[in-house]
């Protein structure tokens, strides 16, 4: 059984090529069943899609590695030459490194978050739901988890990190004197709306108003801030209203559009807007950042607010990838003895057939008045030579070398290690 990896980050990808192999999570399960259909014998297959990254987990007899980047590079709508340029192809231990090394945050644009953990704990469940998930990546993501948790809880990886939207935070407390006088609009409802929402809330800002799709979700998330909600329709006429606008949602198209940014200017007599677009795809239209008056930020613009501190924590970065190695070698032992599954079952088939036919045989000796006795002997005897038949039967074959060979390894299966003797002219044989 073999695992492998394909993937592109906000280390190896721009932004708007990140955003053509985003997959929001009602996308998943059809998007695994075209995956699996694609590659030969129906692989176990895993999705990762975040803001920062797209990943695909694979696990099966063989690597199919340039198949997956053909599937991917074709549902992104690219060449796979310009996917290849921009992705990382990982198989075995490195593949198993990788996803240990996500699932703890060392591979994250804020280094030791714990966001990303839930992110891989929802894309497990949603290959699970979908049928995509067998043992081997169940094992691989299940020990991932485990090695995250022993990495945050003894390591100091998390210690003093600043996450996306307390950089966002950061940023507009550049921009306004007092951020206790602005309005702040969220557009969406998801975990990333509500983290930004907190921590704006912190700030005692003037106003906080939800946007959102579905009413009911905003409603939920507004009412937690004493936040107004209003429809996403509502925002290009409302837009001028707002100070700071953060917008996250699964929208595949921009939802705030150059002109309706642009009316909103005129209408604030060119007073200053803070925009933070942490959605991939963008939620705001790029040429919305070239306005006056107008400061747009997008997640990867943020990466160096958050760099903030990492050096001070790169001693526990040296702790966890210590935990990880550890968690990577035990993997890779646990993958290794899955080789020999078949071969076991076959055994245990194999003994239980010969353990069937000997208990069969017994009953019919002991039921025409055979002594107990005589039909034990004959019971062990026959599974005796049952289970040794094939074993004689290869130390009489061959040539000396492989009999010698055989008996070195019939050795240690049933004499526990203790060397056979060879006979006298299968000595004199190997010397000459």
């Amino acid at each position: 059984m073999s695992v492998w990896a394909l993937g592109l980050n906000h280390n190896t990808a721009p932004l708007d090529l990140r955003g053509r192999f985003a997959f929001s999570m009602d996308q998943i399960a059809p998007t695994l069943k075209g995956l699996r259909e694609s590659l030969a014998r129906q692989p176990e297959a895993t999705i990762l899609s975040t803001c920062n990254r797209t990943e695909i987990y694979c696990a099966g007899d063989k690597p199919d590695l340039e198949h997956t980047l053909e599937w991917l590079a074709h549902s992104g709508g690219v060449s796979p030459a310009l996917l290849r340029s921009h992705a990382y192809t990982l198989e075995g231990d490195q593949a198993a490194r990788h996803a240990f090394r996500v699932a703890s945050g060392l591979d994250s644009m804020v280094l030791g978050e714990p966001q990303i953990l839930g992110q891989m704990k929802d894309a497990v469940r949603a290959a699970e739901d979908a049928g995509a998930m067998g043992s081997t990546l169940h094992q691989l993501f299940q020990r991932s988890f485990a090695v995250a948790k022993e990495v945050r809880s003894s390591t100091e990886i998390g210690a003093h990190s600043i996450s996306m939207a307390a950089a966002a935070v950061r940023l507009a407390g550049q921009l306004f004197e007092d951020l206790g006088d602005i309005r702040v609009l969220f557009v969406g409802a998801g975990e990333m709306i509500d983290l930004a929402a907190t921590h704006f809330a912190a700030k005692n800002p003037k106003s906080m108003a939800i946007a959102n799709r579905t009413l009911e979700r905003g409603e939920k998330l507004a009412g937690r801030f004493g936040a107004e909600v209003m429809r996403l329709a509502d925002l290009p006429a409302r837009l001028h209203e707002f100070d700071a606008v953060i917008s996250c949602t699964a929208s595949t198209l921009p939802i705030i559009g150059l002109g309706a940014v642009e009316r909103a200017v005129r209408l604030r007599k060119h007073r200053p807007m803070f925009m933070v677009d942490l959605a991939v795809p963008r939620d705001i239209e790029p040429e919305v950042k070239a306005l006056p008056d107008i400061y747009l930020y997008t997640v990867d613009d943020l990466a160096q607010v958050v760099q903030t501190g990492k050096n001070s924590r790169q001693a526990a970065v040296a702790e966890a990838e210590v935990i990880i190695d550890a968690g990577v070698q035990n993997f890779m032992h646990w993958l290794s003895q899955r080789g020999t599954v078949p071969l076991i079952q076959q055994l245990n088939a194999q003994a239980d057939e010969w353990r069937a036919l000997e208990i069969a045989r017994a009953k019919k000796l002991l039921a025409k008045g055979e002594p107990i006795d005589a039909v034990l002997e004959a019971l062990s005897r026959g599974l005796t030579q049952k289970m040794l038949h094939g074993t004689l039967a290869e130390l009489h074959a061959g040539d000396a070398g492989n009999r010698e060979a055989t008996a070195q390894t019939v050795s240690k299966l049933f004499l526990r290690g203790q060397l056979p003797r060879l006979r006298p002219e299968d000595k004199e044989h190997k010397e000459r």
